[in-house]
């Protein structure tokens, strides 16, 4: 059975997983370190793990495989993800795959590197738009195709 793993804590996208895994029937492991209101979707999972870097990263990585949906903007566990055979789409239906992931790590590290040598450099991604919020839902029902399909029988 195909799984879907959220990287909750700044996850904007978890009513529309929701919503797509109860039509699909699908189980839902909304990882957090607290602080979210628990859906009442028999289907939905909410995982508190302890406080620390990376806890919820891990707790979805060493769960994560072939077959599954994560959905993460996380490019360090996205990479992760991929390596195990999973299906990795950000919050705005880009999709991370063994062709893209490399690139996506060498861009953050980057970007962190040009941000810690200006302090005053701000961040400033875009906002997140009803585009993003549709490219997100029209990815999602495809993974979740592709996964269904990839998933070895039990």
């Amino acid at each position: 059975m195909t799984d879907i793993y959220v990287d909750a804590d700044a996850c904007p996208v978890k009513a529309e997983v929701e919503r797509v895994a109860t039509r699909h029937k699908l189980k839902v492991y909304v990882v957090s370190n607290g602080g979210l209101r628990p859906s009442v979707n028999p289907l939905i999972e909410n995982v508190i793990v302890p406080e620390g870097p990376d806890v919820a990263d891990m707790w979805i990585a060493d769960r994560a495989g072939v077959g599954d949906v994560v959905i993460t903007g996380d490019i360090p566990l996205a990479a992760k993800c991929v390596e195990a055979g999973a299906k990795v789409l950000k919050h705005n239906g880009e999709p991370l795959n063994e062709r893209n992931v490399g690139q996506a790590l060498a861009v953050r590290d980057l970007m962190t590197d040009l941000r810690s040598a200006d302090p005053f450099r701000q961040g400033g991604g875009k906002a997140f738009s009803k585009a993003d919020r549709s490219r997100f839902l029209d990815a999602l029902e495809r993974d979740i195709r592709a996964a269904k399909a990839a998933k070895p029988q039990k």
